[in-house]
């Protein structure tokens, strides 16, 4: 028996076993450490919190920033994030601001900011400087006598949309200071206030002297020239007619910022389009700024279940001057209507009160139907004061709501709105009182809860706010902005010219057909 030879042999086979295990295990590490350096490599990101912790940080900082030094560190620098999706155990968490990127571009002070030092002459006949008060929301409201609620109500200027919206968009989630990643580029130029200065007693040059300015930087900017500004957009707070001005005799209106080669590239957002487009309409500035949710549901709770006296009301004044206009016969209608069917706020007589939160609010609260007739042109910012009030507007022109806002009001306008032809009241073959008795309550009702749902959509929330129920109306146009141009992003990858029906004029009828169909579209003329 030769038992300490065979001790030695069996420790022989443990460390050889010991070393085998050893050395498979090293193998496995190794592999395991590859595996996750590729995937980093390759955009799939494992450790999936700590990015989004990152990018969060990051969204916090933009809070921040000061209007004029929009400054968003990039949360994830590779650009194959926005290709990848992140993935742990078998699912997928896509990054929430792909696709929805938005890079802001510094430009020179003097094409926004510096436009506000004049802020006594940005109108001729008006100081702009109170306007330029709580982030372009002007004085807030201080005696809501009721009528109001009383917080988040100020005497907003209906031209104020450039600084209301270069202010919010400090606080967009998706924010990048990498262009690469973002889908669309926002040019902070203050066009309308620019202009505005300039359109009575001023030569071409002077009105076009910013318009050439911007188009002359931007050329210069590497983020040009990746899709030669058809990802760019900037928002106007006039209407579009003042910046198509198409020859250049001094006695002819605006500007002709939007006809040139670079702007017929990039798309605007105004408070009124006209038929070319690359141009949308967004809402009017009106006089609720909501902080929160509960803002919004308890107005519109109240505007709702709102008891009301009259039957229809108009806010305006006459154009007796204007060919075609019908404001004379609508406020010849409303008077001589049967005592208390409808209540009419002249805006022309002495102590004007219609650029009064109170009183304009004060008279659309207590109405079923608010008139709105094409004033200086087809729309009217008394169109979403009177949809804040709960009160159902009632239009003339197709082209003064329904070919405008299709990103904001329902396909099927006869669901909150009455549409009575414009002929119909010149040639004095309509009585409104008439139409408008037709309405049962409850098809009144109906329609004004179709109204209340518009609110949140019209309004353009506090800069502080954080709405999670509710999408504002900067939300929507950023959410659509996007959308535009990563389609055009998807033609250019198939080969096509994007340039094809990206800057079209006499489009009104295809944005007509786009928000209430084909059919629709024959009752409209």
């Amino acid at each position: 028996m030769e038992k300490p030879i065979v001790n030695g042999s069996h420790c022989h086979n443990q460390l050889w076993f010991i070393i085998r295990a050893s050395f498979v295990f090293c193998l496995v590490l190794l592999c395991l450490d590859y595996s996750v350096l590729s995937g980093v490599k390759n955009g799939v990101f494992p450790l999936v919190s700590q990015s989004f912790s990152g990018s969060q940080k990051t969204h916090n900082a933009t809070q921040l920033a000061a209007i004029d030094e929009i400054s968003v560190p990039n949360p994830i620098s590779n650009d194959a994030h926005r290709d990848f999706p992140f993935r742990e155990n078998n699912y997928n968490v896509t990054d929430p601001c792909s696709g929805k990127y938005i890079y802001v571009h510094r430009l020179p002070a003097r094409f926004n900011n510096g436009v506000l030092r004049d802020c006594r002459n940005l109108i001729k006949w008006f100081n702009m400087c109170p306007s330029l008060m709580n982030s372009g929301f002007g004085p807030k409201v201080v005696k809501p006598q009721g009528v109001l609620s009383r917080k988040n109500w100020f005497e907003t200027n209906q031209f104020m949309l450039e600084l209301i919206f270069h202010q919010r968009i400090k606080q967009y989630k998706c924010l990048t200071n990498d262009s690469s990643m973002a889908s669309a580029v926002y040019v902070p130029f203050y066009a309308g206030l620019d202009v505005g200065r300039y359109l009575w007693g001023y030569n071409t040059s002077v009105r076009d002297s910013a318009a050439y300015g911007v188009a002359d930087w931007l050329r210069k900017q590497h983020e040009w020239n990746r899709m030669f500004g058809q990802d760019h957009f900037f928002v106007a707070g006039r209407i579009a007619w003042d910046f198509r001005r198409q020859t250049n005799n001094e006695s002819e209106w605006g500007s002709k910022l939007m006809n040139l080669p670079e702007f017929m590239n990039i798309t605007m957002l105004s408070i009124e389009s006209s038929s070319w487009s690359n141009e949308f309409a967004i809402p009017y500035p009106t006089y609720f700024h909501p902080l929160r949710n509960i803002n919004v549901v308890h107005w519109q709770k109240r505007t709702r279940t709102r008891k009301r006296r009259y039957l229809f009301c108009f806010a305006g004044a006459p154009r007796p001057t204007m060919k075609g206009s019908i404001r004379g016969e609508i406020i010849n209608q409303c008077l001589s209507a049967p005592n208390r069917t409808c209540k009419f706020l002249d805006c022309k007589a002495e102590g004007n009160k219609c650029d009064t939160p109170v009183e304009v609010i004060k008279v659309f609260r207590d109405c079923n139907f608010c008139l709105q007739p094409p004033g200086d042109s087809y729309t009217r910012r008394s169109t979403f004061d009177s949809i804040i009030s709960g009160c159902i507007p009632v239009f003339f022109h197709p082209y003064s709501a329904y070919a405008q806002y299709i990103w904001y009001f329902p396909k099927n306008y006869t669901k909150y709105s009455v549409y009575i032809p414009q002929n119909d009241i010149e040639n004095g073959n309509v009585s409104i009182n008439r139409v408008l008795s037709r309405f049962s309550e409850h098809r009144i009702s109906e329609m004004r809860k179709e109204v209340v749902k518009l609110i949140p959509k019209v309004i353009y929330a506090n800069p502080k706010s954080r709405f999670e129920r509710f999408e504002d109306a900067i939300d929507i146009a950023l959410k659509k902005v996007t959308e535009r141009v990563n389609k055009v992003g998807e033609v250019m990858k198939e080969g096509k010219d994007p340039s094809v029906d990206f800057a079209v004029g006499n489009q009104w009828k295809l944005k007509l057909a786009g928000i209430v169909g084909d059919q629709a579209l024959e009752t409209l003329f």
